[in-house]
């Protein structure tokens, strides 16, 4: 009797200290992302789209019903992985181009560290599946890996490390290697299946180890791509046209609770036709394209539940936290190329759903993806944490509002981590973010300032107040842009206070210039995309930093060579272009290299480049102007010696403004050479 009271006591024992043990067990972290997804387009936040796993993990979970992400994919990822604005972390603006500073270098710096990283030093394991677009583009097309997820502290990679991609063909990145998709491959659908393997896989190997796993959708980011029976259950929705669809999501939002009944609807944007004055013959169209939307959520849903159905089945769902937003607001980007023009899903065509349904999508706001009013910058954010949340907030709204910088506090805050003062010999920025656990808890947590920059369209959140201005391309910012709004009131932005309340305005817009100095996003830059391509096109690749990224190569099938680059520093710096020819052509154009830029009427530039070769050999430099026929500028042939020489070559008033290229012709190297070039620069004379 005694024996067995003793065992019976040893075993309530045992289980208190298992139970405490498991209660203390750090959590595993899913961060969900969607990819140009507006505010209003999920079920839980007043949509019609058929998202029955992401409501769940709503209704049993927490939503914000004010989150806010960065405007733009590339500087809401930023922020997002490192908990830094994202000029802090180097992309104050896109992938697409380095702008000439290091807040604008267009590449994650190493003066930041991401959650991965920081959380592999508390002993997690760490995947991720998706969209990464992080890398500079030049960079990534040049297969320069050390920005790449895997470098960046994921133990596992598999999805597209640039920003965009067919649905159906795209180029796959696993890990450091890349190939083209297979048949029968959906992206979205990918992500998923790639995640749920991970989880699998790590529950089979590493179960008592947690795991920090960010899963980065392209859905529904154009093209719009879709499998016919997906977008089938949609077809028939969206004929009932914009506004009708718009003032359902408005009315069902109230329901929900995401808004107060004073609460007001934008007007529909001016540039956004009456439902009932769209032309007939393109109705069918355009509800379509809708569907099509529709049907990429709809698809990104199922993979999120397949993803929850792995946890449940391994035990692990209560001790998960799982996070879910999106980058930026809907995305009212004009986009239509592709072999066909039809809006019907397939891979051939490559369309976009039009401002006409982004306003759909920003419901209640105004405005888009890229700008700083709540269309924008508003993202669904819904927190799901069994173990963590006490069941009677289970479907409830976090009475603050949050930043996307707060997500890194909070897994560095719930991992028992340490964020770094210095990570691989580098001083680290500090954490900006602040812990959501709080909120989590059911407690308040007065967040304070949040500050946005993209594009010259600025903003800054302090508890109810938000100083917003919109900044059109290619203008000046300016101050009487600047519109004052209560979003305890106003939560949509329809009344601007500025002129009832301006030295409240001119207060918030003082700390903004502080905060801009600190973080250097001066000069404001508002030149369109395209301009700062053209920019950038002019930065050549000249020292093959991003390896061959950028250049074009040109080889007939009568030629045998090689073009790569070459790492043992053969002239200046690590790397060098090598050209070694096997067999060469019949003329010198059968082999060639090119750089495209852009140049002005009446510029004068130099040309210059160093060679060296195994043996004496020689190649043609020419400038050519790219219209119709290539019509060349200037030319003269380059002697390459065993030795290094500095090469030059100076280019006559540029005729016309317009684009160019600058041409290596090396089809007729000699048999048998080797031929390194680096150093290319064009710069102008005066």
């Amino acid at each position: 009797m005694i024996k067995s009271l003793k065992r019976g006591i040893l075993t309530v024992l045992l289980l208190a200290v298992y139970g405490l043990a498991a209660q203390e067990k750090r959590p595993n972290i899913i961060l969900i992302m969607a990819d140009d997804m507006g505010y209003s387009d999920l079920g839980c936040y007043g949509g019609e789209v058929d998202t029955p796993n992401i409501d769940m993990l709503a209704s049993n979970g927490i939503r914000y019903r004010q989150f806010y992400n960065a405007a733009r994919c590339c500087p809401t990822r930023a922020a997002l992985m490192t908990g830094l604005y994202p000029h802090q972390a180097g992309m104050g603006w896109m992938a697409a181009a380095d702008m000439g500073t290091p807040e604008y270098q267009g590449d994650l710096n190493n003066t930041s560290v991401t959650i991965a990283e920081v959380l592999k030093t508390a002993g997690y394991k760490t995947y991720m599946s998706g969209k990464w677009h992080l890398t500079n583009d030049r960079k990534t097309r040049g297969g320069v890996k050390d920005n790449w997820p895997r470098q960046r502290g994921f133990d596992r990679y598999f999805g597209i490390v640039p920003g965009g991609a067919n649905y159906f063909t795209p180029v796959i990145y696993s890990n450091n290697t890349r190939y083209k998709a297979p048949d029968g491959f959906y992206l979205t659908d990918a992500i998923s299946d790639t995640s749920v393997v991970y989880l699998k896989d790590h529950f089979k190997t590493g179960k008592d180890t947690p795991f920090f796993m960010y899963v980065a959708y392209t859905a529904p980011h154009w093209p719009l791509h879709a499998p016919e029976k997906e977008i089938g259950k949609y077809r028939d929705v969206y004929t009932a046209g914009w506004d009708s669809i718009r003032k359902l999501r408005f009315q069902k939002q109230k329901e929900l609770g995401l808004f107060p009944g004073t609460a007001t609807l934008n007007p529909r944007d001016p540039g956004v036709p009456a439902w009932d004055d769209e032309p007939e013959s393109t109705r069918e169209e355009m509800a379509m394209r809708m569907a099509i939307y529709a049907a990429q959520i709809d698809i990104m849903d199922q993979g999120i539940g397949r993803i929850v159905k792995a946890l449940k089945e391994n035990g692990a769902l209560d001790n998960t936290l799982i996070l879910f937003l999106s980058d930026n607001g809907a995305c009212a980007e004009y986009i239509s190329s592709g072999k066909s023009k039809s809006a019907d899903g397939t891979a051939d065509t490559f369309e976009s759903y039009r401002i006409h349904w982004a306003n759909v999508s920003s419901t209640p706001f105004k405005e888009y993806k890229h700008y700083t009013y709540e269309g924008g910058i508003a993202t669904p954010f819904i927190v799901h944490w069994p173990q963590k949340t006490d069941g009677r907030l289970n479907n409830s709204f976090a009475k603050d509002y949050g930043h996307i910088i707060d997500v890194m506090a909070t897994c560095v805050d719930v991992a028992g981590a340490k964020y770094p003062e210095v990570y691989k010999g580098k001083r680290i920025t500090p954490m900006q973010g602040k812990s959501l656990l709080p909120n989590i808890e059911g407690k308040s947590r007065p967040r304070g300032k949040i500050f946005w920059e993209h594009e010259a369209n600025i903003a800054l959140r302090d508890g109810r107040w938000k100083m917003v201005a919109k900044t059109a391309s290619d203008h000046k910012f300016s101050k009487s842009a600047l519109r004052l709004y209560d979003l305890e009131a106003d939560p949509a932005e329809t009344r601007d206070l500025s002129s009832r309340y301006p030295e409240r305005l001119e207060q918030m817009y003082k700390s903004w210039q502080a905060w801009g100095e600190e973080i250097n996003v001066f000069p404001l830059n508002t030149h369109t995309y395209n301009d700062r391509m053209k920019t950038y096109r002019r930065m050549i690749n000249g020292g093959f930093d991003a390896n061959l990224g950028d250049w074009k190569i040109r080889k007939q099938k009568s030629v045998r060579a090689r073009i790569t680059t070459d790492h043992s520093g053969q002239i200046s710096g690590e790397r060098a272009a090598k050209i070694h020819m096997d067999v060469p052509g019949k003329s010198f154009s059968d082999l060639s290299m090119s750089w495209r830029f852009p140049a002005r009427a009446g510029e004068r530039l130099a040309i210059k480049l160093k060679c060296k070769g195994n043996t004496g050999t020689a190649f043609l430099l020419k400038l050519e102007k790219l219209k119709g026929e290539n019509t060349e500028i200037a030319g003269r042939e380059i002697a390459v010696t065993p030795e290094v020489g500095m090469r030059s070559m100076t280019v006559p008033a540029i005729p016309e403004t317009g684009d160019y290229r600058l041409v290596l012709y090396l089809g007729d190297l000699k048999r048998d050479t080797t031929v390194w070039i680096d150093d290319i620069e064009i710069e102008p004379v005066y």
